[in-house]
């Protein structure tokens, strides 16, 4: 279903990958994982056109038929999410018309061939689902949390989640022969990451997943593809069962690197001492050996992530309380909400997508004001805030120049330290956050974050994007913070082991 040939791929200094091949299958279920920056988007986006490689190419069998969730899709003026869900059946709808004009052209001619060629098209659309298209649209509507948006409401009035879960509805909706779903659990929650799990167990086509959801991954993965020291290998059988595998082949490439690394250190040494001497035409023959051998990739020099938040004490029995508290735009989203919690308590909000937890945030740090109701942080209270949205005013910048801006007495080396303890390399902090992968402008984010005092945590979605070491260290972090955190995730094997207790936003 997909071949890779031979792919290089470099951006700058930082070669991503070097002569990488793979294979995916008929039917195969593949999950592609590596570290962050180490280059999954990147393959993704040569895998579907959207960028040349340096070197090699990328094949498909003859007219396939392939899926991939592109965020930035563009979508008619005016158009429903009803509306925008049966464009998926788009060829239904054009048989459909196709045997009217048929049947007005046989009125016209009397020829019986143009009856053959309705009847030819209407036993097509009889054997497809056409005419169960409602009920399909509705389930997976259902499935994913979108009927309740309104299915006559305006794709122009979505959000940005809500809008890419209904661009995935509408690729599911079309059945592809080769599904690319690069996060797609990013904007769903814990029920509707369920059903996708479900659907793409069932799923009897191919697919290749980029994700940092461990769990999710593990349930609907046959084949697992892993990005590693600028090489792509692939492992049979779920992601806990490719681990295993991995972290044999890692101690065996590691021996193999220092073993090299030491031959390579003896054999230079032994040309430089002997290249000019009595031993000159050995010296330049082991010269000539040393120049065909295939250097293997040094291991990741990425730092591992320290992250940790600076405490400003507090004295205080409570951290927020609420008071018929009414959120919402233009009207409410939920019931009026009567909250206490008491300072220290780490708490995880959870609820549908669009429910309102990144609006309940937004109205209690005073982004967006109450509809109705009071709310009361303590004096002294120090907020520290994640926003899921990883956007920059100037994308251009460096994450060096952005922390810079924005800690203008902090000197270089400061700066340098914070984005090291985030996870970030000495040569990720010099290029442009518009180039960095979703995991490290996170890292960026998180580094920014460590700069600030704060007993009072917020973070909405703050592992969408970062790698295993990362969410363990964060994990560590926030369950060894002294003040308050208040936290949205999606994933409950994320929190469930630190928090004190769950909200269920409901409706």
């Amino acid at each position: 279903m997909l071949t890779l040939e031979n792919i290089t791929q470099q951006f700058g200094d930082k070669i991503l990958y070097e002569n990488i091949s793979a294979q995916i299958n008929r039917g195969e279920h593949v999950g592609l994982i590596g570290r962050n920056g180490a280059g999954k988007s990147t393959l993704i986006k040569i895998i579907t056109g959207e960028i040349l490689p340096d070197d090699g190419r990328v094949l498909f069998p003859k007219n396939l038929h392939l899926g991939y969730l592109d965020q930035y899709v563009n979508v008619a003026d005016g158009i429903t999410i009803q509306g925008f869900l049966e464009t998926a059946f788009a060829a239904d709808f054009a048989k459909e018309a196709r045997i009217g004009e048929l049947y007005g052209e046989y009125g016209e001619s009397l020829d019986d061939r143009l009856l053959e060629q309705a009847g030819q098209l209407q036993n097509e659309l009889d054997q497809g689902e056409f005419y169960q298209m409602q009920t399909i649209i509705d389930e997976l509507a259902t499935g994913l949390g979108i009927s309740v948006l309104g299915m006559d409401t305006k794709m122009s009035n979505l959000s940005g989640g809500q809008r890419s879960k209904i661009i995935l509805a509408k690729m599911l909706l079309e059945k592809p022969d080769l599904l690319i779903l690069d996060e797609p659990t990013n904007h769903l929650d814990d029920n509707h990451v369920a059903w996708l799990t479900q659907f793409l167990k069932d799923f009897s086509g191919t697919f290749l997943v980029v994700s940092h959801d461990r769990e999710f991954l593990n349930e609907i993965t046959t084949h697992i593809l892993d990005i590693e020291f600028g090489k792509l290998s692939k492992y049979t059988g779920n992601l806990t069962r490719a681990l295993k595998q991995k972290e044999l082949q890692q101690e065996t490439y590691l021996r193999q690197y220092e073993a090299q690394k030491e031959h390579i250190k003896k054999t230079e040494a032994y040309i430089r001492k002997y290249k000019a001497g009595s031993r000159s035409t050995m010296a330049k023959s082991r010269e000539k050996q040393l120049a065909k051998i295939e250097r293997l990739t040094p291991p990741s020099d990425a730092p591992k992530p320290h992250i940790s938040f600076d405490y400003a004490p507090i004295v205080t029995t409570l951290a927020l309380e609420t008071d018929q508290l009414v959120i919402g735009y233009d009207r409410p989203l939920l019931a009026p909400i009567n909250l206490t919690i008491r300072y220290g308590e780490k708490i995880a909000i959870r609820g549908f997508n669009g429910i309102g937890k990144s609006t309940l945030i937004k109205t209690l740090l005073g982004m967006i004001p109450a509809l109705d109701g009071e709310y009361h942080f303590p004096e002294k209270t120090a907020f520290n805030y994640f926003s899921q949205e990883l956007a920059w005013e100037n994308p251009l910048q460096t994450p060096l120049q952005y922390l810079s801006d924005h800690f203008p007495k902090a000197s270089i080396k400061e700066l340098r330290q914070h984005l090291s303890r985030a996870g970030l390399t000495s040569e990720l902090v010099q290029e442009s956050l518009k180039y960095l992968s979703g995991g490290e402008q996170t890292k960026v984010k998180l580094a920014e974050m460590t700069m600030k005092k704060c007993n009072f945590l917020i973070l909405d979605e703050p592992t969408n994007h970062i790698d295993q070491e990362s969410k363990e260290n964060l994990q560590e972090t926030l369950a060894a913070f002294p003040g308050t955190v208040l936290l949205v995730s999606h994933e409950n094997s994320f929190y469930e082991d630190f928090v004190d207790r769950v909200i269920e936003l409901s409706a």
